[in-house]
């Protein structure tokens, strides 16, 4: 995996500067006093004269992780400034909020802080940036702030995934999880089940199938690897009932069919590339996917969906169409 730092999207750089690199726990030991290595000329601004991001997606703060980011601060310093714009009389933050809960609980009266303009779409793309990466985020919280962001601003997936310098898929992928069910939601809010876990059960597209695959996932302890395996068994089976329906109805299939002389022909075995490419295009889309090749190489691809407003998803997936 690469190391170098994530680019900032188009015009957050040329407010906030280029991400500096990843800092060296070791070579920061030595540090106690708070902000001991950032710029002198840096404002400070008191502690209470900070509100809160209105755009931060961040909804709850862990009592554990804000207490153990205070020991580091009162041991190495803050490594870091806030940063936060000019609102009135007062400052609203723009990115550091854990450092500022960190910081009033260990008792500093103040903290330095970087001030930049920035308007409310600036506000909410610098807020997504930040908690982009982070693991401790809550990926529903995440969704939400993306999903609030495409229809404040009425612009496409593909359109903030180049603003926020990252791939459309991520954009996607965490979206398409507020189409879960909302127990499967709970389960994945509350970690019973990981992001990884939630994304499998997408493909099932039948709520009733993937509150049932997420009970199984929590009481037999899948991996995501294993409910991947699962889901695609299940969806297997699913098209094998299905191509026996057909041949009891005197539909036309691929299964075995008599020859002239009356053996019968073998039933086509698919590669494991059409597998392995079936299963990719479930895990990206979040539906249903089928594949049919001829011996000759031609073929199609089928896309599966549930109602108007699935259609309407992968419309604008596939096409990116702007309503």
């Amino acid at each position: 995996m690469s190391t170098a730092p994530r680019r900032l999207g188009r015009g957050l750089e040329a407010l906030l500067g280029q991400a500096p690199a990843q800092a060296n726990p070791r070579a920061n030991l030595h540090v106690h006093q708070p902000d001991a290595d950032l710029p002198a000329d840096l404002p400070r601004v008191s502690v209470y004269e900070l509100d809160r991001n209105p755009f931060q997606p961040r909804k709850e703060f862990a009592d554990d992780q804000i207490a153990e980011l205070a020991d580091s601060l009162e041991r190495h310093g803050l490594l870091q400034p806030l940063v936060a714009r000019r609102v009135g009389e007062r400052y609203q933050l723009i990115a550091g909020e854990r450092r500022l809960r960190a910081a009033i609980k260990v008792g500093w009266p103040d903290v330095p802080v970087r001030v930049v303009t920035a308007d409310d779409r600036q506000m909410a793309e610098l807020a997504m940036v930040e908690n982009l990466q982070r693991k401790d985020l809550n990926a529903l919280e995440k969704a939400a702030s993306f999903s609030n962001y495409l229809q404040q601003y009425r612009c496409t997936q593909e359109e903030l995934a180049k603003r926020l310098a990252c791939d459309r898929s991520t954009v996607a992928n965490l979206i398409r999880l507020l189409e879960l069910p909302a127990d499967v939601q709970t389960a994945l809010r509350s970690s019973a089940i990981s992001a990884g876990h939630a994304r499998a059960l997408l493909p099932l597209g039948d709520e009733r199938e993937q509150r049932s695959f997420c009970e199984r996932i929590q009481t037999e302890g899948w991996s995501v690897r294993l409910t991947e395996q699962r889901v695609q068994e299940f969806l297997d089976g699913e098209e094998t009932a299905t191509a026996s329906s057909e041949n009891a109805g005197g539909i036309a299939s691929s299964v075995a069919t008599p020859t002239k002389n009356g053996k019968p022909k073998k039933a086509r075995t698919r590669s494991s590339q059409l597998v392995s490419l079936e299963q990719e295009l479930r895990q990206v889309l979040g539906t249903k996917i089928d594949i049919r090749q001829t011996s000759r190489g031609r073929g199609k691809i089928i896309i599966h969906f549930g109602n108007a407003d699935e259609f309407e998803r992968l419309r604008e997936y596939l096409i990116g169409v702007e309503e």
